[in-house]
């Protein structure tokens, strides 16, 4: 296979498989299921259908197995998964390459993030790299910072920019500044007048804290660690999943958190929180990117920017 893949051979009166079709293929195979990736998609269950039908009428090879209303892949499904992912992935290689070509008139940048970079450090970057370079359409997905990394890990986003550490041989990771963090109550709680002198103070809590696989998250469980505490040890009122409902939480005097001065600052501001005397380092962020993949001229534009 390769770049004839998507050509008719005037001596084949059958169609042979397209990229489109193995783009089908890989959003059916991943969600197991022919709606959701068709919507996922924007096309038509229809036509998802016909896609997956004719990969397998052509090849006289059945890739999935209808279990119920279910669909799960057969032994040649998963073997056929892999190499249409290593097909899509060198025919975006080729695309990022005409695109350097083209000086960069025209192109997409694919960006995942963790939400405090997603929701406050990145937006006034994404908006300079646009204003630099109006041909390039930026692409933004969210997750926890170990989501990140298994989006630029599978070659599914361009670049990620992450808050938590993360060990991955695959992945080529640069420190970017970050941000401050803070330890934050609402006013009326005992640390709002008296910061917690050690151990037994940050035991009794309570706590509220992001999920596990968060930066955020990391960065409370080291600063518990670095005074002789693990997770286990204090009270947790909620493992909330986004960092503004950890704020309300705190808010709404539901515990402590700790979170990004870019998320409490106007809170603060406000008189809807207190910040806490409670030594926690600065937080570096880290750009990712896959080793293996080129580094595209528009890749190249934004880490210069970052």
């Amino acid at each position: 296979m390769g770049l004839h893949l998507a050509f008719q051979s005037r001596l084949d009166p059958v169609p042979r498989m397209t990229l489109e079709q193995l783009r089908i293929f890989i959003a059916v195979a991943e969600r197991e299921h022919v709606t959701q990736a068709a919507a996922f998609l924007n096309l038509t269950q229809s036509a998802t259908s016909a896609a997956i039908a004719a990969l397998e009428e052509r090849h006289a090879v059945q890739l999935f197995d209808r279990v119920g209303r279910r669909i799960v892949l057969t032994d040649a499904g998963r073997l056929f998964l892999d190499e249409a992912r290593a097909v899509l992935a060198r025919a975006e290689q080729a695309t990022r390459l005409l695109g350097d070509l083209a000086g960069m008139k025209r192109g997409r940048l694919r960006l995942a993030a963790s939400q405090t970079i997603a929701n406050y450090w990145l937006p006034p970057r994404m908006q300079r790299f646009r204003r630099e370079h109006p041909g390039i359409v930026l692409e933004l997905a969210v997750g926890n910072t170990s989501d990140v990394a298994q989006m630029v890990h599978a070659a599914t986003v361009d670049l990620g920019i992450v808050e938590g550490e993360i060990d991955d041989t695959a992945l080529a990771i640069q420190s970017l500044s970050g941000d401050r963090l803070a330890l934050v109550v609402a006013p009326g709680h005992d640390w709002a007048d008296r910061p917690p002198s050690g151990p037994d103070d940050l035991k009794a809590g309570p706590w509220v804290m992001r999920e596990a696989g968060s930066g955020t998250r990391a960065v409370c469980e080291t600063a518990l660690a670095r005074r002789g505490l693990h997770i286990e040890d204090v009270e947790v009122a909620f493992e909330l999943p986004s960092n503004e409902a950890v704020r309300v939480a705190v808010e709404s005097g539901a515990g402590a958190a700790i979170l990004s001065t870019l998320v409490v600052a106007p809170a603060i501001d406000a008189g809807r929180l207190v910040p806490v005397a409670f030594d926690l380092p600065p937080r570096r962020f880290h750009m990712l990117r896959h080793k293996e993949r080129h580094l595209s001229l528009a890749e190249q534009r934004f880490l210069e920017l970052a």
